[in-house]
């Protein structure tokens, strides 16, 4: 079944946020962050380096989700070579 999103994903990096697109360049998330110091705003708010991380974690997802599906594929042969 072909994928809604292709892989692989990437990293686009912005000058305010990192860009998570598919493999025909699709964005899938915007990860914003903010270096500056504003005064009024909570701690809530994302630095690069936090950004960066969040968006690189978010493209490995294609590949978890085969490994996940690869994982549950070999128990259930087992399983099954069990009976």
């Amino acid at each position: 079944m072909p994928s809604r999103f292709p892989a692989p994903w990437f990293v686009i990096p912005q000058s305010e946020c990192y860009i998570v697109a598919d493999a025909t360049g699709y964005p899938l998330a915007y990860v914003h962050f903010s270096d500056r110091v504003i005064i009024g705003t909570g701690p809530d708010r994302l630095t690069k380096d936090q950004a960066r991380r969040i968006a690189t974690n978010l493209a490995k997802v294609p590949g978890l989700l085969r490994l996940h599906r690869g994982v549950v594929v070999a128990l259930e042969s087992v399983k099954t070579g069990l009976d």
